[in-house]
């Protein structure tokens, strides 16, 4: 089965809620994000943990399985970027193609136990990265390559939507 591509701009959750899981990024700062993934990985140990962790909803959507490998990157892939907004204002984003990702590390396939120790783990890297965030650096910026900025707390927020609503995928 293959998955359709998603190719929407999400840029737009910073500036109003999401109406499919309800995430609000009103006033999070960096630290306020630690706190909700911290929140978040018995979720997501919970819904890996699940007898139907392999089971795509329809055809077009992926398993838990497949989000918490997903999760798992993003939580890599957002602390790579916070530590490059860190060390150079303006710092610009390799791409990623999410849906590559998941064909090449070949998700649907991947054992649902490795999966949740490497989000357990990401995932507290990820929470002590965005915790550590000094307030004088709130304001620095970075640039993915479609020319979206980001701020370093613009940044948090996108990167909890992500976390967020896909526990709501995954009904988590």
């Amino acid at each position: 089965m293959a998955i359709t591509p998603d190719t929407k701009d999400w840029t737009w959750v910073l500036e109003r809620p999401c109406p499919e899981c309800g995430f609000d990024p009103g006033e999070l700062t960096p630290q306020d994000v630690a706190g909700r993934i911290d929140a978040a990985l018995p979720r997501w140990d919970a819904a890996l943990q699940r007898a139907d962790v392999r089971n795509r909803p329809n055809e077009s959507t992926w398993s838990p399985l497949e989000y918490g490998c997903h999760v798992r990157d993003v939580f890599g892939l957002f602390r790579t970027r916070l530590r490059l907004m860190l060390a150079e204002d303006g710092a610009r984003f390799a791409d990623w193609d999410q849906d590559a990702t998941a064909l090449e590390k070949d998700y649907a396939a991947s054992d649902p136990d490795a999966v949740r120790a490497e989000l357990a783990e990401e995932g507290a890297l990820a929470r002590d990265a965005f915790g550590a965030v000094p307030q004088d650096a709130f304001g620095r910026r970075g640039l993915r390559s479609n020319g979206s900025e980001f701020t370093v707390v613009t940044l948090a927020r996108y990167f909890l939507h992500d976390v967020e609503h896909h526990l709501h995928d995954v009904a988590g």
